[in-house]
């Protein structure tokens, strides 16, 4: 097994050199290889927020500042984002960073793909002695990450301002009196109707954020054996009480994620909130918070405590580092999980160290926020950092979002993420098992087809290029035919680099076993993953899903933009003022597009819902909660940002129109009408068809406004369309092969399409 995977990887790395010289040559750069570099430069990526971040800058800076021959290059992305950037670039080229800070529940899938480096070895005894064993994270009796902060755990935030104003000189100790609490801190300040001001906040919609109060009632997530255990009373009860808090005492908002939650606590908008160690720095600084923390109080009909999970944060060493540059890393990860640095990140931001000695130093053992959150800590449980974590909480997030929906009961809730747990588990380690025998016949066969390909396609560059430069181009000189390919050369490379290989990896991969535990050792298995996206509900009901998406969007985007352009084509005052505004939500980035539509769609305080009620008296609408209604958010999203688009494209064709053929039909007497049936439409059909092709590849294919307006797909995964479907089977469940058929299948229905539409269409012809 070893052999094979080195001899995979090894192919990787050789055909991405060979690119990456062929790039240089190209160039003429060549000289760089030879150049001798002054410093080296270290790669750290992490996911740590502002304050954080803040602190390991100045201890970068410091470390730089004594070892002058090192540079430490650092990249900043979300917590999901790291992951699989990291997975995607360590574990499919050899790449990566030198150092990945995060959250030990990485750990399990990073080793399952063997993508990060044991360190036992790089520690004495006495080292590893100095810290917490909890700050230790070990995994098949290797140690993977040397923490230097131990948390990473929810705890109870409130203001004592607002509890002081209505007389209130504590948080509350049990689960009932954090209700009673509550209710006196909910409150309508100025009599319009809506709550200006909620007893308790806090991103309620995710599991990560639901797992305490399953713990107060005797829940788990799985057994010793590593088995999901979803279904039981304690799911039940812990889902009506979540629900019974916003529906029923009303002390939490009907609609709340983590930012909602982030903002109305800073700002002064709401009097407690349950949140992680990584926020209460910034807490702390907010000139409307008095900050107070306490532990999660505990749950009277039990007599348990809700138990938050508990991770550890520190460093992965990326597995490829040997010699010197090992050292250099290891030397750096040292100095980051120092004493003086874990000592910097206690006393700023109160976390919890992972060295002992620092967390017995008097700042540190006599801080209040810390003791509070050592406290929470002691009651919490250790987040299971084995891969079917991810398959559970990927199956508890639909279920859960169904019962704050009103989908489902809580029964029917408990027993639907039960099922989804086992079946995703399974998903998730698919693919171990095969049929030597039938795997070679078809290795066999894929290969001998692949390699038929390549032929060809060296034929036809070889005929294409090769030829005419030997031959000389008819009526053009050998040396010019000659240079005229060399300045194409980097572009074609260029192209093959990012196009045409991944194109081919893909296709290569969906005929594969590849997934969580293959993903190195991956083999040919023939056409059975096709099989299972062809046999899945999922791919038919998100595919219909898809049609509508795609239509509705298209046709809105076509008719819009087609009226915007007949209408910006005539004599406008400020005509100009008016197709700048309008060009403006395609200017913007999606990105930014979607996020603050996401806000205006929030139910109580969005601009949607505002102008609702207050121009049409229309009440307010779930937009994000339901999921019909969440689609429709989406669209509406969608067709805001597609409609410029398609009125530039429109409105060059309309100023491409000879005005003599509208004023010899006006003098034949054809009405507007018949002038906009008889001549505009034909005329623009020419370019109207293309437009219509490609914006039907965008939208099909669009995840961006999907993803981030349903954020990722709720409520319960009912706003997913087929992209962002195959999006969160490959990097949250790690199927790859399943997902590089699923995303070949799509690529082969566009690519139908767009044929067939383009010659029904005669696209290609002229109009007259």
């Amino acid at each position: 097994m070893r052999t094979k995977l080195q001899h995979k990887r090894s192919l990787v790395t050789t055909v991405r050199t060979m690119l990456l010289m062929m790039i240089l040559t190209c160039f003429g750069t060549g000289s760089l290889w030879s150049a001798e570099e002054s410093t080296t430069t270290l790669h750290l990526w992490h996911p740590m927020p502002a304050p954080s971040r803040a602190v390991l800058n100045e201890l970068v800076a410091d470390y730089e500042a004594l070892n002058p021959d090192i540079n430490v290059h650092m990249l900043y992305k979300e917590n999901e984002e790291v992951r699989m950037a990291y997975m995607s670039a360590t574990g499919f080229t050899e790449g990566g960073p030198d150092l990945l800070y995060g959250p030990s529940d990485f750990t399990g899938a990073l080793v399952e793909m063997d993508i990060i480096k044991p360190l036992e070895n790089y520690y004495t005894e006495a080292e590893l002695a100095a810290f917490d064993p909890k700050g230790l994270t070990w995994y098949n009796d290797h140690l993977y990450q040397i923490g230097d902060e131990l948390g990473n755990h929810l705890a109870l935030v409130y203001n004592k301002r607002l509890f002081a104003e209505v007389g209130l000189d504590r948080p509350p100790e049990t689960l009932q009196e954090m209700i009673e609490f509550g209710k006196k801190l909910t409150m309508d300040k100025n009599g319009d109707g809506i709550i200006d001001q909620y007893g308790l906040v806090w991103n309620f919609t995710e599991p990560f954020f639901f797992m305490p109060f399953y713990a107060s009632y005797g829940g788990w997530v799985m057994d010793e054996e590593q088995n999901p255990t979803l279904n039981n009373e304690a799911a039940v009860k812990a889902f009506k009480f979540v629900t019974d808090m916003r529906d029923v005492h009303g002390i939490i908002p009907t609609e709340c994620d983590y930012d909602i939650a982030d903002s109305k606590f800073n700002t002064g908008a709401a009097a407690m909130l349950i949140n992680g160690a990584w926020s209460w720095a910034k807490y702390m600084e907010s000139p409307h918070v008095d900050f107070g923390l306490a532990v999660l109080p505990v749950n009277e009909e039990t007599g348990l405590f809700p138990a938050p999970m508990i991770a550890t944060k520190g460093y992965y060493v990326n597995p490829y580092l040997e010699g010197e540059r090992l050292d250099q890393v290891l030397a750096l990860m040292k100095f980051l999980t120092s004493a003086e640095a874990q000592f910097k990140y206690a006393s700023r931001l109160a976390t919890i160290p992972t060295l002992l000695e620092v967390r017995e130093r008097p700042e540190i053992a006599e801080d209040p926020v810390i003791k509070t959150s050592i406290e929470q800590v002691s009651r919490g449980k250790a987040m299971p950092i084995s891969p079917q974590m991810r398959a559970i909480w990927d199956a508890m997030r639909p279920a859960y979002q169904n019962v704050l929906g009103g989908n489902m009961t809580p029964e029917e809730g408990a027993a639907y993420q039960q099922e989804l747990a086992s079946q995703k588990v399974a998903e998730l380690f698919e693919g171990q098992d095969v049929n030597q025998d039938a795997v070679n016949i078809t290795a066999i066969i894929v290969y001998l087809a692949g390699l038929i390909l390549v032929v060809w396609a060296l034929y036809k560059l070889f005929v294409a290029f090769i030829m005419p430069m030997i031959r000389g181009i008819p009526g053009v000189q050998v040396k010019e035919s000659r240079f005229g390919v060399y300045m194409v050369a980097p572009a074609a490379i260029f192209i093959f680099g990012v196009v045409v290989y991944p194109f081919f990896y893909n296709l290569v991969i969906s005929f594969s076993n590849m997934g969580l535990t293959t993903v190195n050792d991956w083999e040919i298995i023939g056409l059975s993953q096709y099989g299972k996206v062809l046999t899945d509900s999922q791919f038919y009901r998100f595919f219909m899903k898809t049609i509508v998406w795609t239509v509705v969007n298209v046709g809105l985007h076509v008719t819009f933009g087609i009226m915007l352009a007949l209408l910006l084509n005539r004599p406008l005052p400020g005509k100009g003022i008016i197709r700048v505004l309008l060009i403006l939500p395609w200017a913007v980035p999606s990105y930014i597009t979607a996020l603050t539509w996401r806000g205006m769609f929030n139910i109580d305080y969005g601009a949607v819902n505002v102008i609702l009620k207050n121009v049409f008296g229309i009440q307010p609408i779930s937009w994000l909660i339901d999921p019909t209604n969440a689609f429709i958010a989406t669209i509406i999203t969608n067709v805001w940002l597609g409609i410029p688009f398609m009125m530039i494209i429109a409105l060059g064709g309309l100023q491409a129109i000879p005005q003599e053929l509208y004023e010899a039909a006006s003098i034949d007497g054809a009405s507007p009408w018949q002038q906009f049936k008889k001549i505009t439409l034909p005329l623009l059909k020419p370019v109207m068809v293309p437009a219509i092709t490609l914006g039907i590849v965008w939208t099909f294919n669009n995840i961006n406004v999907v993803w981030l307006v349903s954020n990722g797909g709720q409520p319960g995964d009912q706003t997913h369309i087929l992209v962002s479907f195959v999006y969160r089977a490959a990097f949250n469940l790690y199927r790859y092969g399943y997902a590089a058929a699923f995303s070949f299948m799509i690529f082969l229905m566009l690519a139908f399409f767009s044929v067939k539409f383009m010659q029904k269409n005669k696209a290609t012809e002229t109009a007259y």
